[in-house]
This record gives structure tokens, sequence and C-alpha cells, in this order.
């Protein structure tokens, strides 16, 4: 799978799978990858825990991927916020459902959230099991990843 476009970000290209698979585009493939596992997926986006866009599904421009990474990361916070009030240890994902779209957003790693965008239409169950399952598959090479590179961070 081969694009020639993409935004970027710190001096790489995100949504883009260029010639030399580095960390980087290989994650972004990741993405693109949940994308088109998930019926009425939109969009996949890897952002670090403080809210910077690692990785983004192909197609998700530089503007609206940082936005949605700091989308997600609010709603990572608030729901980290909750736990203890709640009287939960952990957050496992958060899910907010509006009238034509599903947003999820879950730890994936120590140092990184996954986020996902899909039409309200989507079947719910299979687009957490794929983010999940996403998840667990490469959660530990996640919690690994440099936040930049070229000045960021």
């Amino acid at each position: 799978m081969s694009m020639s476009s993409g935004a970027t970000t710190g001096g790489r290209v995100v949504g883009n799978g260029a010639e030399d698979p580095s960390a980087e585009q290989r994650l972004d493939w990741l993405m693109g990858d949940l994308v088109e596992r998930v019926a009425g997926a939109r969009s996949a986006l890897l952002l670090s825990a403080d809210g910077l866009l690692l990785s983004a599904s192909p197609g998700l421009e530089r503007e609206e991927g940082e936005r949605l990474a700091a989308v997600a990361s609010g709603v990572a916070s608030l729901a980290r916020g909750a736990r203890a009030q709640l009287g939960a240890s952990e957050v496992r994902q958060s899910v907010v459902e509006m009238d034509s779209v599903f947003f999820f957003v879950l730890p994936a790693g120590q140092s990184a959230q996954l986020a996902l965008v899909a039409d309200a239409s989507c079947d719910m169950g299979q687009a957490a099991f794929e983010v999940h399952r996403l998840v667990r598959q490469v959660g530990p090479y996640l919690s690994a990843l440099p936040r930049g590179r070229g000045g960021e961070g």
C-alpha cells in the first residue's frame, strides 16, 4: 500500500507509507489498517500522553490530526480524573457517542493513547474489539516509541 501524500509532523510524514519503512511509517500503516478493518471507521491516530500527534491513518491532514489528538487527550484526561471519584483503578477506554459518530480513546502503552473516529452506524463491538486487539499487539512497542524527531517537544 503506497500513498503519495500525507501531512508532516516534526519533519516526518503522518499518514503516508513512504519508501523507508521507519517505525513511524509502520505505525501509520497500522492506523490505516485499523480504519480498513472497522466498517464505518473514518480515521485513527496515535498520540503521546501529553497530546502530541505521533501517527495517523492515511488521508488525515496534519492540522485535523493535531486537533483530534488534542480532543483525545482531553477525553483521556477527563476519564483519568473521573476514575478515582468513581472508585475505579484504571481507564480501559472512553467512548463518546454523538448523533453521527463514535469517538474511541484508549491507553496504548504507558505513554500513548489510541483514538478511532467511526460513523455512528458502525458495529461498536467490532470497533472496540479491533482497537483493543491492536493495543494488545503493539502496546509494548508503543510505550517505547520516541515522542518525536527534529526539534519536537
